[in-house]
C-alpha cells in the first residue's frame, strides 16, 4: 500500500510554477532520516544499497532517493517492520489514514513564511533543520512503546 506519492500532489495543491519533483520533498526528508536511522526496508538494502549509502553520505538527498530508487512513491516496503509502526503514527496519523503529526513539524520548520509547503527547498540544510524534531518524535514515541 502506498504510503504517499509525489504525485498525489503534483496533480493537486502544487502551484504551477514549481516542479513536479516538489511535490515529493517532504518525503524525501522523511525517507532521508528513516535512511539515516536505519529504518529503512529489506528491499532498499538488496535492490539500493549504492542509493543508500549515496543517502547517508548526504551526495544524494531524500527526494533524489524517491524519485531514483522508489519511482516517486513511497511504499511500505520502503521501511521496516519499525518504521513503518512509526511511519503510521507520526507520518500519517493513527490508522494510517490522512496526514500525521510530521506535517504540522514539517509545515512549521520549514514552510514558515513561503507560500505553501511546496515552497521547501530540497537541501541538507532544511533536512537538518527537520531532523532533530522527527528524531524527538521517534523517541516519544519509542518511549509509549515500553
Amino acid at each position: 500500500m502506498a504510503i504517499d506519492r509525489a504525485d498525489w500532489h503534483s496533480g493537486g495543491e502544487l502551484p504551477d510554477d514549481l516542479p513536479p519533483e516538489n511535490g515529493g520533498t517532504h518525503i524525501g526528508i522523511f525517507l532521508a532520516w528513516m535512511i539515516h536511522n536505519n529504518l529503512q526496508g529489506e528491499f532498499h538494502d538488496e535492490e539500493s544499497p549504492e542509493e543508500l549509502k549515496s543517502v547517508r553520505e548526504r551526495r544524494m538527498t531524500g527526494r533524489d532517493f524517491l524519485f531514483r530508487a522508489c519511482d516517486g512513491k513511497f511504499w511500505e516496503e520502503d521501511l521496516g517492520e519499525e518504521g513503518n509502526e512509526f511511519a503510521a503514527t507520526y507520518y500519517t496519523g493513527e490508522g494510517g489514514q490522512g496526514y500525521g503529526v510530521y506535517f504540522e513539524d514539517y509545515e512549521h520548520n520549514l514552510a514558515d513564511g513561503l507560500p505553501t509547503i511546496y515552497h521547501v527547498d530540497d537541501t541538507w540544510t532544511n533536512y537538518d533543520r527537520l531532523a532533530p524534531v522527527i528524531s524527538q518524535r521517534y523517541a516519544d514515541w519509542k518511549a509509549g512503546l515500553e
